[in-house]
């Protein structure tokens, strides 16, 4: 999955919108207000302009996928028990990160306040929500 694709597959999520808090070279995906994911380009082995991707992950998921993949390695510049960044370097199987966005995104919306959190899910389901 390339940079273009990581967004648009981010921006079809129900009530998903884009913000630029850190500057136009850092995009985040919001919901609700809050950050479920950044995406912005990078230098990863020796390569310069790859896609990271931040995302928020279950503590004990993130090590798994930091085992499983050298392309994902502690949040940079976030909270490494929380978030993982996954370079976009092609080792990484699309439908592995179209599943860590889906899972971010859930845990995002899952933090929500009760009231917020049953409007989203009044007005798209649950399954919509949490993939």
């Amino acid at each position: 999955m390339d940079y273009s694709a990581v967004r648009e597959h981010a921006l079809g999520l129900p009530e998903t919108r884009e913000d630029f808090p850190f500057g136009p070279e850092a995009r985040v995906f919001k919901v609700a207000n809050k950050m479920f994911g950044l995406l912005s380009f990078t230098e990863w082995n020796g390569h310069t302009g790859v896609g990271r991707l931040n995302l928020k992950c279950d503590p004990t998921e993130a090590l798994m996928l930091r085992d499983l993949f050298a392309a994902v390695i502690p949040g940079y510049h976030m909270n490494k028990t929380h978030w993982n960044s996954v370079m976009l370097d092609g080792t990484v199987p699309a439908p592995e990160i179209a599943r860590m966005i889906d899972r971010s995104y859930g845990l995002v919306v899952k933090s929500l306040p009760r009231a917020t959190r049953r409007g989203m899910e009044l007005r798209w389901g649950e399954a919509a929500l949490y993939r």
